[in-house]
């Protein structure tokens, strides 16, 4: 949702409201009652203690998949697999009792959703370490705590309908995975030429926006620190916090603690505050924040503390004006204030503030200057950033704390006027984009969080997530190399090309259209392709649902368009059966089915039992539902029952029926004809009705027809698009 005023200054990085639950800030105040991990200080450096150790398993499906298979240290070539049932186990013999503090799982296809990591020293006796209940495949990497000889995966319930397969079961230890405490954290250094230190070590911030539950983290956590991430950046801080700040300790990853203010994250989201008058809200604000910083700025994670997001943008959609300034003013004067509350707390970590418009930073430079660095969201104009910040003269490094592809509000428009979403490849190379420009403004830009590592897979999720549904995209891949330098090794995601939807802009509701599309993966892998659907521009429903299609070959597919009018999204996912999957978008029109004949309704005079005056997009008369027009509706009022009308002008002979329904439709109805307007005899009933388009096969002569509407399908009352009458 873009914002309805543009912006009072030049330049804007980005307006828009979160498109996914999970990503709004109070997602990040989630509580959780996870066990939290204790952090500890570093020992010696993990040593893979288990490749070419004995292994066995309670089954395999031949000699080509026994135990040992999972290893060799062959990740792409051999693999253990199991009989096709659920209570299966494969088991290593580490030689001697060790200290074990990682497990890394590749899974094949055939994965474990359920599973307990166990330990024992005699190989009878077994105690449980880690246990996974949501496993997605792919790769699992574990973070225990234990010593033991033997090590062994016990299997409760699988993922597919195969058995448990891996490609490799490594155990680590010796070590730990654990960071050392730390020290200060610091903004060190002159007029662009400063630095971020950690204990005295300079510290580039390669992060990520944490978009999972809290109490996932533990989960999570290790993917995310096999990407090359250091940093997860936040929008709120409470209590619910803890798991987050543990996992991320135990990994060697650090925390941007976030603090919402309103309004932020997008237009007016969260309400507005009246930041000149309502000292209360401050107040209230100010001694919140003041207790998570107190509870928090001894925890090993931390790494600053980042007070709003988007607000001093954001307040446009709540003033305009001299009381903008007014409010822009007194807003990023609080911040100041909660700045210096933070530092009198803790003075060993930053605090800055989020926004995602450049033309901010002239009201932080007056009015904060208590803040140690900025922070932006920016996406499709990344590298103006730069440009902005040498043109303001500022005196503060950066950092960006929200980048990535394109987003939904920057790119041009399709033929059918809904944004024209970038493919894998061109949000993959956003990411790129955004990294390099970063790091190009050296001295000055001291890392980014990119946006965004979620697993939402919606419409928001598909456009802006990492691995929507635990899927890693080639963006997953794009930002591991830049982080990384390398994705040698990694088996990568299908690459989907050239996908088209035809005919893109008069789809026939209920009837068919065609999507192609050409997908390559570049390992070679065996590729399922499905077509998932979006309502997000047609009725506001963000999900992704399960289209009805039928493959014609060669990457076709005859899918079924939706009975509701409007522009869809149409994505084609094609998964590697590796954890990974490319996904492309496209979007298509959807028309009501064309009627054979002449539709001798249109332009005929209409009449009703009521009509809406001003509800919505009314008023709403009889006469729309003649007009020709999808986009025009006549409306009831919001009771039973109702009737509208159409008088043909003489007697006229047809044979169908054509009703366009808006959402407020009718279950049960009748069609009646007359030819005085007195007398009326039904022609066709029905109960049963869901929406949509209804076309009626029925045959009569008169010169009136009337639609008897006798009980709603929701609280509203009727409504019609198109009342068609074809001979």
């Amino acid at each position: 949702m873009t914002s309805t005023h543009a912006p009072t200054t030049p330049r804007r990085t980005r307006d828009r409201a979160r498109t996914t639950g999970s990503l709004i800030s109070l997602g990040a105040l989630l509580a959780t009652s996870a066990t939290a991990l204790a952090a500890a200080p570093a020992t010696a450096a993990e040593t893979l203690l288990s490749q070419g150790r004995t292994a066995t398993a309670s089954s395999a499906e031949g000699d080509a998949w026994k135990a040992s298979a999972a290893f060799d240290g062959d990740l792409t070539g051999t693999r253990w697999a199991s009989q096709w049932s659920d209570a299966q186990w494969i088991q290593v013999d580490l030689g001697s009792s060790a200290d074990i503090s990682r497990v890394v799982l590749n899974w094949e296809g055939a994965y474990g959703k359920a599973y307990d990591i166990q330990l024992s020293d005699n190989g009878s006796d077994w105690r449980t370490v880690k246990s996974v209940t949501a496993g997605d495949g792919g790769t699992d990497e574990l973070a225990v705590t234990g010593k033991g000889r033997y090590v062994r995966l016990q299997g409760i319930t699988r993922g597919t309908g195969y058995g448990y397969s891996l490609w490799e079961f490594r155990v680590y230890g010796g070590g730990s995975t654990q960071p050392e405490p730390g020290g200060a954290v610091r903004v060190s250094g002159t007029q662009g030429n400063w630095q971020l230190t950690v204990g005295g070590q300079p510290y580039t911030v390669k992060g990520v926006t944490w978009g999972p539950a809290m109490a996932d983290a533990p989960r999570y956590m290790p993917d995310v620190k096999s990407m090359g991430v250091n940093t997860v950046r936040t929008w709120g801080t409470d209590a619910g916090t803890k798991p987050l700040l543990d996992a991320a300790a135990a990994n060697g990853v650090k925390v941007i603690n976030g603090f919402w203010l309103q309004p932020g994250g997008g237009p007016g989201s969260g309400g507005c505050v009246n930041y000149v008058t309502d000292s209360a809200y401050k107040s209230t604000m100010l001694t919140e924040f003041a207790k998570w910083v107190d509870t928090y700025k001894s925890h090993p994670a931390t790494l600053m503390w980042n007070v709003g997001n988007e607000s001093v943008l954001g307040l446009q959609n709540c003033y305009s004006g001299t009381e903008l300034e007014a409010q822009r003013n007194a807003y990023t004067t609080f911040v100041n204030d909660v700045a210096k509350r933070i530092h009198s707390i803790d003075p060993d970590h930053p605090v800055t503030s989020t926004d995602a418009w450049t033309g901010a930073w002239p009201y932080y430079k007056r009015n904060a200057p208590d803040l140690d660095l900025y922070s932006m969201n920016a996406y499709g104009d990344m590298c103006g950033v730069r440009e902005d910040w040498v043109e303001g003269g500022y005196t503060k490094p950066y950092i960006i704390t929200e980048t990535g592809p394109a987003g939904e509000w920057e790119v041009p428009d399709d033929a059918n006027g809904v944004p024209d979403e970038p493919t894998d490849v061109q949000k993959a190379d956003g990411y790129t984009k955004a990294w390099n420009c970063v790091t190009g403004h050296q001295g000055v830009a001291l890392g980014a969080t990119v946006f965004h590592y979620g697993t939402e897979h919606d419409f928001g999720g598909v456009w802006f997530n990492l691995l929507p549904d635990g899927l890693k995209r080639l963006s997953y891949y794009a930002l591991k190399k830049a982080y990384t330098g390398s994705v040698a090794g990694d088996n990568t995601p299908p690459v989907i090309s050239g996908m088209t939807v035809t005919p893109a802009g008069s789809a026939p509701a209920g009837g068919e259209f065609t999507v192609r599309a050409d997908v390559r993966d570049p390992d070679g892998d065996p590729v399922t392709t499905k077509i998932l659907l979006s309502g997000n521009y047609a009725n506001g429903d963000k999900r992704l649902v399960d289209a009805q299609y039928r493959s014609l070959g060669n990457g076709t597919f005859a899918v079924t368009a939706p009975e509701k009018l409007g522009v869809w999204k149409v994505y084609v996912q094609a998964e590697d059966g590796r954890g990974n999957a490319g996904i492309e978008t496209k979007s298509v029109k959807v028309v009501a089915p064309p009627v054979a004949g002449t539709n001798i309704a249109l332009n005929r005079p209409a009449t009703a039992s009521s009509a809406q005056a001003s509800y919505g997009d009314c008023p709403c008369p009889a006469t729309n539902a003649t007009d020709g027009n999808t986009t025009t509706r006549w409306a009831s009022d919001w009771s039973d029952p109702q009737w509208i009308r159409v008088d043909l002008g003489s007697v006229r002979s047809f044979n169908r029926l054509q009703l366009v329904w808006d959402p407020a439709y009718a279950r049960a109805y009748e069609v009646q004809v007359s030819d005085d307007g007195d007398t009326w005899r039904t022609i066709h009933a029905t109960t049963t009705g869901n929406g949509d388009i209804d076309t009626i096969e029925t045959a009569a002569t008169a010169r009136y027809v009337r639609l008897q509407l006798t009980a709603r399908g929701t609280g509203w009352g009727y409504s019609l698009h198109e009342f068609g009458i074809y001979s």
